[in-house]
């Protein structure tokens, strides 16, 4: 697993956004995460059958953190200071959300 969280010197010596790095994660059908976000997200849309949807950042955050969390905490091993700097966030926020979603903070 390749996980870049801060910018990156290209052999050109240039600096690449993170934001703007082709993700090197693939699912088992050979997607990177960001087109399996994509087509779910597809077909969550067209299957609302006319039904109003609202706070939709909220609900696919609600969906994606937890698992994001629960998988980096135990890739570190219950660390949750190294979880944090994975995340790009404070351990203290990285706390927040873990009872947010009800994850155990204790490892």
């Amino acid at each position: 697993m390749v996980i870049r969280t801060t910018a990156q010197r290209t052999d050109a010596g240039h600096t690449e956004d993170p934001a703007e790095v082709t993700t090197p994660f693939r699912t088992d059908r050979g997607q990177t995460l960001r087109e399996c976000v994509r087509s779910t997200l597809g077909h969550y849309l067209e299957n609302l059958d006319g039904h109003e949807v609202g706070d939709l950042y909220q609900t696919v955050m609600g969906e994606v953190e937890p698992p994001l969390i629960k998988s980096l905490l135990a890739y570190t091993r219950g660390n949750q200071t190294q979880s944090a700097r994975l995340l790009g966030m404070s351990r203290g926020t990285l706390r927040k959300k873990m009872a947010c979603y009800g994850i155990d903070q204790d490892p």
